[in-house]
């Protein structure tokens, strides 16, 4: 297999010829999964005032210091502070407050009894008037029940770096620090192609020879859920006249990338590259690895092309091992695909290509272990569906032995 090119080789051949894309300023809400184009500082401190973690009464923590529910200390009501108000009120020795939760520690106060431990009742909302005694029936301390200023974060923070992926909670960050608006990178725009007589679409009825397109509905899916935008052309026939339409319909909608599956394989491969030698060029064609060995990459009208295998199961593996770390790459993102360490629970046998091994995971005794999803035919749907990971047999491996312990990528989040 000296004339395959490596998975390593063929990756750093790709990922050298790719540039993260140009940056835009989208609202907050339209930021949501993409990637952010810059570090962002805060400004503020959050919070950005003391205030109480809990319903109860704002103190001088020294004067609670021997209360008991036999012997509480009595403090004097001073005023109320609800959430939202910005009380002026200050606390002197012998005095408290009732405060609500997220409300401004008053001027003098140090600490917060919860309302649990003192002989009052009252809830949020209740509006009615002051006792003019409490009585606390336990002590705190300094900064009980208190969150200081800047707990979670310190004005001139660092709070994300450049390269993250925008999720839900990074949502509520940006949101908390008031910006309305935030620098992304573009996202990948990505066609997708397929060819292939044998092909029809979900909405035709199955004849004779005849199946239907697998591809562009998953590819499309894997696309979207990498934080690209796909874009599906109608399937070619096995024609040069089709083929030559459909990637310049594809190109007509200027991609940041293009994805064909079928038309690599040895038979089929001739249409493709006739069409390629036309408005392009090929770089490579033929990978060691398993599943997925007809793999194609060059250019077509200045657009990177991958030409993935026909088969559902390896145009997937091959998308994981070299279209993920592309969009990632165009799209700015630091992060790596997640690669976890797992122990082979049953024996297997490779041809000596870097194979990709549909597994589950599990844990026994704080370690994964990685058992075959069943079938690995490259035509198994179902193995993908089931699968928690790629199980990794490096090169020239042939046996890979139960107990033994691999690098899995991982499909889904197991952790």
């Amino acid at each position: 297999m000296a004339d395959l090119l490596s998975v390593d080789q063929a990756l750093e051949r790709i990922l050298n010829r790719i540039e993260p894309l140009p940056v835009e300023t989208v609202p907050l809400l339209a930021s949501l999964g993409r990637v952010l184009a810059e570090p962002l500082i805060s400004e503020i401190s959050l919070p950005p005032f003391a205030n109480s973690s809990m319903d109860g009464f704002a103190v001088r923590a020294g004067n609670t210091q021997f209360a008991t529910r036999e012997q509480p200390a009595l403090l004097r009501l001073m005023f109320d502070i609800p959430a939202g108000s910005s009380s002026e009120g200050v606390l002197y020795p012998g005095q408290s407050a009732r405060i609500m939760t997220g409300a401004p520690l008053p001027e003098g106060a140090d600490a917060v009894v919860p309302v649990e431990e003192t002989d009052q009742k009252w809830k949020p909302g209740d509006d009615s008037p002051l006792p003019p005694i409490v009585s606390v029936y336990t002590p705190v301390r300094p900064g009980a029940y208190v969150r200081p200023v800047g707990e979670d974060i310190q004005a001139g923070q660092t709070v994300l770096e450049a390269g993250t992926r925008i999720r839900a909670q990074e949502l509520g960050v940006l949101a908390a620090l008031g910006k309305a608006e935030v620098r992304v990178r573009r996202r990948p725009r990505v066609a997708i192609l397929g060819s292939g007589d044998e092909l029809v679409d979900i909405d035709q009825p199955l004849t004779l020879g005849k199946i239907r397109d697998v591809n562009s509905y998953t590819l499309f899916g894997l696309i979207t859920e990498y934080g690209g935008e796909p874009i599906r052309i109608r399937t070619a026939r096995d024609t040069l006249e089709d083929v030559r339409r459909s990637f310049n319909q594809a190109l007509s909608h200027h991609p940041d990338l293009l994805l064909s599956s079928a038309g690599v394989s040895v038979g089929a491969f001739d249409v493709v590259r006739t069409v390629m030698d036309e408005i392009g060029k090929i770089d490579f064609w033929r990978i060691n690895l398993r599943p997925g060995k007809p793999l194609a990459f060059g250019e077509i009208g200045g657009v990177p092309f991958f030409g993935l295998p026909g088969n559902p199961v390896s145009a997937m593996v091959t998308f994981d091992v070299f279209v993920r770390p592309t969009l990632l790459k165009l799209s700015g993102s630091t992060h790596d695909v997640p690669v976890v360490q797992a122990r082979l629970r049953e024996a297997l046998t490779s041809d000596g290509r870097r194979s990709y091994i549909r597994v589950k995971l599990s844990r026994e005794n704080g370690q994964f272990v990685a058992e075959p999803t069943g079938t690995q035919s490259s035509s198994a749907l179902m193995s993908m569906v089931q699968a928690d990971g790629l199980l990794i047999i490096p090169e020239n491996v042939t046996e890979a032995r139960a107990g033994e312990t691999f690098s899995v990528r991982l499909l889904r989040n197991v952790e």
